[in-house]
């Protein structure tokens, strides 16, 4: 058996940015990723296999979920654990710093919950105005 989608993309420096926003932009591109948000929050219950995340995690295709996951396990955020049956099963968990991660992840997941009539109400306001230009 060999997996596929096995290339992880790395986020490109930004050329523009200083040295320490270059350090972290592509970490935060990856952790702000929608898919990488909801595979974080969706491990935040325990360990998981593919086709149960791609089950909750509606929208996502097999290959962009492979490619989420790889990414944060290349990030040394998710774990994956190959157990030796047949058919193999591979259960993916996020890892300590992972689960660090979680919890600011779910807060701004929170904040955009709970302010999301006001943000409405401003893309309103603004599509009016900008109609009339």
């Amino acid at each position: 058996m060999r997996p596929e989608h096995t290339h992880v993309p790395a986020f490109p420096p930004n050329p523009h940015a200083s040295g320490d926003c270059r350090a972290v932009a592509s970490v935060l591109a990856r952790v702000g990723d929608k898919w990488s948000v909801f595979v974080i929050m969706q491990l935040t219950g325990g360990p998981q296999r593919f086709n149960e995340l791609k089950r909750v995690i509606g929208g996502i295709s097999q290959r962009m979920l492979t490619l989420t996951l790889r990414g944060l396990e290349r990030d040394g955020l998710v774990t994956r654990t190959v157990f030796p049956t047949i058919p193999p099963r591979v259960d993916y968990e996020l890892t300590d710093l992972g689960r660090g991660l979680a919890e600011p992840v779910k807060a701004l997941g929170q904040w955009a919950f709970s302010h999301l009539p006001e943000i409405e109400g401003a893309r309103s306001s603004f599509d009016a105005r900008s109609d009339k230009r």
